[in-house]
């Protein structure tokens, strides 16, 4: 394990990781405590904002298809309209729904997008993994 891949990466992808994996620690603590409460929804905001922003830096990355936008960009509009959808619902006291729109952004934004970062030959494998 070595974050050198990560510090030696460019700005937009360094930021754009830090971003997530604070996002993946604020997930968690989330999930420990009591729903509804000021701390949740404190919480619940600070991570909608670094979720926000961590969708929005991914379109300064094009690793994959220098210059262009790849499949995963798909993820990364879904992820924003999805934010949007779950603090609307959250306003509205639909609670049933914004329970499901924050765990699809949890499994889908946290979990599927980071499985994909540890692919071999991308800087999060070379992190955890080694070269």
């Amino acid at each position: 394990m070595s974050i050198s891949a990560l510090t030696s990466a460019a700005p937009a992808i360094q930021i754009h990781a830090y971003a997530a994996l604070l996002a993946v620690v604020l997930t968690i603590l989330i999930f420990t405590r009591a729903r509804g409460t000021m701390t949740h929804r404190v919480l619940g905001w600070v991570w909608v904002l670094l979720m926000g922003f961590t969708a929005l830096s991914s379109f300064a990355i094009s690793t994959l298809r220098p210059g262009h936008f790849s499949v995963i960009h798909i993820l990364s509009v879904a992820t924003l309209i999805l934010l949007v959808l779950g603090v609307y619902r959250a306003r509205t006291h639909q609670v049933k729904k914004h329970r499901q729109s924050m765990l699809g952004l949890v499994f889908g934004a946290l979990c599927v997008a980071g499985a994909f970062t540890l692919l071999p030959n991308r800087i999060m494998h070379a992190v955890l993994f080694g070269q």
